[in-house]
């Protein structure tokens, strides 16, 4: 039994064989702890420059690799890469050495600024901050529940129950699903007829334009109208008063009233309806 126990004298550190091992650094993680205190300590200039354009060409890398994390979701890898060195460039920047390493630092900077990226520019229509959520959590939920094989396509009140949304919410998640990019107006549709584009499908007549040329048609006439018929008529339509409070504004009668309304009513009509067809001979 003695041979079994172990021999390590008092105060010596047992090795346990299943203890994890240590993280080791990524290989584009260089140590450029003394570049950064030197950056620290220069003034603005072309040395500062020099030093600060050193450091993002030692950590660029790097950022190529978190790029890398988010290819094949509608974004060229070139222009990842470009926007995880703008967040490298930002780090470099804002990193303090005595904060501690600035991979740590580095990396969230950049993972948020591709994901700043995908949330307000790769979406054709400005989408609400929180509709941009619910799509992501309702991708994750639909690739969790389909990773097995043969699995079925999950359901909004399956999606539901498993991120803890409501089902609501999941429609929505769904919609902004299928709402990332628009289709261009001229694209054609699946149908049997040659030509036949989106917006052909989009648009109706709108009456209001009848109403426009109408008003515009009756603008003239009224102006010839002599001024107590066109008060008149102005305080029967646009102030909404009665024939009879009218007839005690002006001091005649209600029956005198009616009939300059009609008379009026009718002469601008007649002048409306000529313009119109000369206008409009078809």
């Amino acid at each position: 039994m003695l041979t079994d126990m172990s021999t390590s004298r008092p105060g010596t550190p047992t090795t346990d064989s299943a203890a994890a091992p240590a993280r080791r650094p990524h290989d584009d993680a260089p140590d450029t702890t003394k570049l950064f205190a030197r950056l620290a300590e220069l003034e603005d200039g072309p040395e500062r420059d020099a030093v600060r354009d050193e450091l993002v060409a030692a950590w660029l890398p790097m950022a190529h690799r978190i790029a890398g994390r988010f290819r094949d979701r509608g974004e060229s890898v070139e222009d990842l890469r470009q926007v995880a060195a703008l967040g490298l460039v930002k780090a470099v920047d804002r990193f303090d050495p005595s904060r501690g390493a600035f991979e740590s630092y580095a990396v969230p900077t950049i993972t948020g600024e591709v994901k700043r990226h995908f949330r307000d520019r790769m979406w054709a229509l400005r989408v609400p901050r929180r509709v941009q959520e619910l799509r992501n959590r309702v991708r994750v939920a639909r690739r969790e529940l389909t990773q097995h094989p043969g699995s079925p396509e999950p359901t909004a009140s399956a999606i539901a129950a498993h991120t803890g949304l409501s089902e609501e919410e999941v429609g929505a998640g769904l919609e902004a699903l299928e709402s990332f990019s628009t289709l261009s107006l001229d694209a054609e549709l699946s149908t049997g007829d040659d030509g036949y584009s989106l917006a052909d499908t989009l648009g109706a007549a709108d009456t209001s334009y009848d109403v426009v040329v109408d008003r515009e048609a009756a603008k003239e006439g009224l102006r010839r109208l002599p001024e107590r018929e066109r008060a008149i008529l102005y305080m029967r339509f646009f102030e909404d008063m009665t024939q009879s409070r009218i007839a005690d504004r002006l001091g005649i009668s209600q029956m005198h009233v009616s009939r300059l309304i009609s008379r009026s009513c009718a002469r601008v009509r007649d002048e409306a309806m000529g313009r119109r067809a000369w206008a409009d001979p078809a």
